[in-house]
Parts: C-alpha cells; sequence; structure tokens
C-alpha cells in the first residue's frame, strides 16, 4: 500500500509540475517554485520520515518556501538574502525593504553547522515577510555548494 501512495505522490508531482511549466513563459514562478518546493519537500519527508504524514509535512513546508522563494523574491531579494547567511550575526535580525515591490523581510539566522552527509556549511533562518501586505513566516534552511554560494534547501 505505501509503495502505491508513493507512486500515486509521484504521478501527482510530475503531472502537477507539467501543468506549471507554462506558468514560467506568463511570469507564475510562485507556482513553479511551490510545485517544485513541494516535489522536493515530500521526497524528503519521505526519506526522512518513511511514512505518509512525513511525506505530506515535508510537501507543505517546501510548497510554501517554494512558493515564497519563487514568487515573492527577486533577484535584489535574494542577494539581501545571500548576504544574511554569508555575514549574519546569529539570532540577529536583518531586514531590508525591496525598493521596487514594497515587500519587507526580517531574517533571523542561527549558527552555521557542518551537514553531515555532504560536509558543506549550512545555515537555517527564520524569514518574516510582509508581501502585499500579508504577514508570512517560514523557516529555511540554505547550505553552501561546491562554488561557495548559499543555496535555499527544500
Amino acid at each position: 500500500m505505501k509503495k502505491y501512495i508513493s507512486f500515486l505522490a509521484a504521478l501527482s508531482i510530475l503531472t502537477l509540475s507539467s501543468c506549471t511549466g507554462m506558468g514560467v513563459q506568463q511570469g507564475k514562478k510562485g507556482q513553479v517554485g511551490g510545485v517544485g518546493g513541494a516535489a522536493a519537500g515530500a521526497i524528503i519527508g519521505q526519506a526522512i520520515g518513511h511514512d505518509t504524514e512525513a511525506t505530506l509535512l515535508g510537501a507543505a513546508i517546501g510548497g510554501l518556501l517554494g512558493y515564497i522563494v519563487g514568487n515573492e523574491m527577486d533577484k535584489y531579494d535574494l542577494r539581501e538574502l545571500n548576504h544574511v547567511y554569508e555575514r549574519g550575526a546569529s539570532y540577529r535580525p536583518s531586514s531590508w525593504v525591496n525598493p521596487d515591490t514594497g515587500n519587507q523581510y526580517s531574517v533571523t539566522p542561527q549558527p552555521a553547522y557542518s551537514n553531515p552527509s555532504t560536509h558543506q556549511p549550512c545555515r537555517k533562518a527564520e524569514i518574516d515577510a510582509i508581501i502585499d501586505g500579508q504577514h508570512k513566516k517560514v523557516y529555511s534552511t540554505a547550505c553552501r555548494d561546491e562554488y561557495g554560494h548559499w543555496q535555499i534547501q527544500p
């Protein structure tokens, strides 16, 4: 039964991601980011928890983070977020307002740690955002890749 549920989840993710492919051309980066984040979160949740609940929780968290990053954060915001991961003092919030969109962000990073599987440095952070007048809060993790760039993990 678990294999059947995993198959259906994978099939649904592939189907949804193919539907949103057209959205990239139409500027719907949030949908693509949300689906991509949900897919990656579901895979990670299943790998960690080995059950449907963990898969669904991973999909929900990944989808929310993917939506915010894909839809709301433009290059300016991602550059600021990268700066916080690189130089931000642990437990000290860094804030900015995007001059083009008016979106507000406050990011509180935690201390860096070494990823046990890749040995790359990683940091967790709490992201508080006010986007179009609505408050959103997510928790993210970024790890440094082999080129020294911080990559947000789903």
